[in-house]
């Protein structure tokens, strides 16, 4: 299974919502709580090529963008495939 990094916010309702996904899923996971840390909240922006919301979710290497994005995939089908890879 790959393993997927979330950047993630205190409090932040759609960061509890993907983390929620992929406990579901039983995906291997980091969390890097990014909000209150300036150096990891520039390290999200930069891996992420510009993005600035939380969460941002990567699966591997692969960005796939935030909790909206990875709700888009699991309607897709496309999340498992993404996961397993």
């Amino acid at each position: 299974m790959a393993h997927v990094t979330i950047y993630t916010r205190p409090f932040c309702g759609y960061c509890a919502r993907a983390l929620r996904l992929l406990e579901d899923k039983g995906a291997d996971y980091t969390e890097i709580e990014a909000g209150m840390d300036p150096a990891l909240r520039q390290e999200m922006i930069q891996k992420s090529g510009g993005g600035t919301t939380y969460p941002q979710i990567f699966v591997g290497d692969q960005h796939i963008g935030g909790s909206d994005d990875m709700m888009a995939l699991e309607r897709a089908g496309k999340l498992d495939a993404l996961l397993a890879a």
